[in-house]
C-alpha cells in the first residue's frame, strides 16, 4: 500500500504496448497506484525498495522469463500477490509454476480487462486478509508471551 493509502500494482512486460494498455485501463477504472516496467531488471531493482500489493508479469521476456522474475520477487516481496500473463502455448509452464512461485493466478493473452480487474481486486483482497492474519498471529504471540509471564509469576508466588 502506498503512502496515500491506495494499493500498488506493478506490471512487468517487455512490450510497452501491453504495460501501457493495462496501466491506462487500471488508471481509469481503479484508484490503484500503477507501476509499469518494460525491463525485468528495472522491476527487480525498483521493487527491492518499493513495496507493492500485486505483481503482474509476462511469461515470455528476453533475459529472464516471468516465472524466474516472480521467483526472485517472491524473495524480495513474499506477501505480494503474483500473477502471470501467458500466451496459450505457455500455459503448461504457468501451471507448473503455480506452486514454485506461489502464483495466485495466470491470465492468458489476450485478456479481458474486466477479468483482469477482478483478478487484481481478488488478489488485493487476499493480500489484505493475509496481512490481517499476520497481525492477529502477532497479537496472539504477544498475548501468549504475557500469559506465560503471568503463569511464571503465579508459580513463583505460590512456592
Amino acid at each position: 500500500m502506498s503512502e496515500n493509502g491506495s494499493f500498488v500494482v506493478a506490471i512487468v512486460d517487455d512490450e510497452p504496448m501491453v504495460t501501457q494498455s493495462i496501466k491506462n485501463f487500471l488508471s481509469l477504472e481503479t484508484d490503484y497506484e500503477i507501476l509499469s516496467f518494460n525491463s525485468p531488471q528495472e522491476a527487480l531493482e525498483t521493487l527491492k525498495d518499493r513495496p507493492v500489493d500485486v505483481i503482474i508479469s509476462d511469461y515470455l521476456m528476453p533475459d529472464i522469463n516471468g516465472i524466474e522474475l516472480l521467483l526472485q520477487l517472491k524473495e524480495i516481496q513474499p506477501q505480494a500477490t503474483r500473477i502471470l500473463l501467458t500466451g496459450y502455448a505457455d500455459k503448461e509452464n504457468a501451471i507448473k509454476a503455480i506452486n514454485d512461485v506461489g502464483l495466485y493466478q495466470y491470465i492468458e493473452k489476450p485478456w479481458e480487462n474486466e477479468d483482469l480487474k477482478l483478478i487484481i481486486r481478488n488478489g488485493i483482497e487476499k493480500r489484505v486478509l493475509l496481512r490481517r492474519l499476520a497481525d492477529k498471529v502477532q497479537e496472539l504471540d504477544k498475548a501468549s508471551a504475557e500469559l506465560k509471564g503471568v503463569y511464571s509469576d503465579l508459580l513463583k508466588a505460590f512456592k
